[in-house]
């Protein structure tokens, strides 16, 4: 049974010009537990202009299952912790504390990708590579991943970093690497601390097979994956993985309601289906008796809390648990500079 309770009424949010009322609602679901805040969105995250976010693609059937897929079952589920932050497993790794940026582009099948990518290169070279992987050139080189920033399949991310590899690349605020983001961090969710976003989907770039500056070589920039698959549609085969390799790229579906998400354990309470989203999931947890996932999101870090977001944990909570996707990099492969 799900109830829906006002908050406050109506709480006043300062705004550079005159005053902004918010309207927040707590949803609660009496079966589980969970609770979270929704606080009503800017126009630009009303229905009709969702195609600017949500680009993840189901992938078909026939194509995941040529891709292995890992459950860990020789490891055994009393290892598994009440709770997992892969930020605190391993501090030394900068990236997995990161929240990037999407901007006005249906990239998060990219950004869910190449965020995990540049995690496990982290953590599988014990620290020594802390290097951003380039959204920009997976989205823009990858013709089979999709349609660029019109959307795209989050799993076949992972099969070009196998077969083509992925150079690196930082923010179009911060640009490191071969080639960085064009796009820039906007506000998504009514906050000040960025600009306004665009309300048109940007074009996808052009794959430009040249670094930004002439002291970096494309070709000998690239990283790979040794092997690609899929994580098993189970919870703690998901969290093994995590715990064992490091954070997994995963999709779900996303509803009206999830526009508003302020700040508790998300599900599905309200509103009509939009469309696939995918995300990066670095760990989990208990709040207040009730299992989650820890989710970070490519809204940047206006949204939500801090960027992240927690998601009812164990019950597939809009197919979160579906389409789990991960992949181990080449050690060999990694740039020496």
């Amino acid at each position: 049974m799900l109830w829906l309770i006002l908050v406050f009424g109506t709480v006043f949010a300062a705004a550079s010009k005159g005053t902004e009322s918010i309207g927040l609602r707590e949803y609660v679901d009496s079966k589980s537990g969970a609770r979270w805040i929704y606080a009503e969105p800017p126009e630009r995250f009303q229905p009709g202009n969702f195609q600017l976010m949500f680009g993840a693609l189901r992938e078909p059937e026939e194509q995941r299952s040529k891709r292995p897929t890992v459950s860990h079952e020789s490891f055994s589920d009393e290892h598994i912790p009440k709770a997992f932050d892969a930020r605190k497993q391993w501090p030394h790794c900068p990236t997995i504390g990161e929240i990037r940026d999407q901007s006005s582009c249906g990239s998060c099948w990219a950004f869910g990708a190449v965020e995990a990518m540049s995690d496990r290169l982290c953590i599988h070279t014990n620290g020594t590579f802390t290097k951003r992987i380039s959204a920009v050139d997976l989205i823009s080189c990858c013709g089979y991943c999709g349609f660029g920033c019109q959307g795209g399949f989050p799993p076949t991310a992972w099969d070009f970093w196998q077969t083509e590899g992925i150079v690196t690349g930082g923010s179009k605020e911060n640009p490191t690497g071969c080639r960085s983001y064009p796009f820039p961090r906007c506000s998504h969710h009514g906050s000040k601390k960025y600009p306004p976003c665009s309300h048109r989907i940007y074009d996808t770039p052009n794959c430009v097979q040249k670094c930004d500056t002439p002291d970096t070589d494309y070709a000998t920039d690239k990283t790979r994956a040794n092997i690609t698959y899929n994580v098993k549609a189970k919870q703690n085969a998901i969290m093994k993985e995590i715990m064992i390799n490091g954070p997994v790229e995963a999709a779900f579906q996303v509803y009206e309601d999830f526009l508003g998400y302020k700040s508790g354990v998300y599900f599905h309470s309200d509103g009509t289906l939009l469309g696939g989203h995918a995300i990066r999931i670095l760990g989990w947890g208990e709040e207040n008796g009730v299992a989650y996932w820890l989710i970070a999101n490519s809204w940047n870090d206006g949204w939500g809390e801090d960027g992240y977001f927690k998601m009812l944990r164990g019950k597939n909570e809009c197919g979160i648990e579906d389409e789990v996707t991960a992949g181990l990099p080449e050690l060999s492969s990694i740039p020496l500079k």
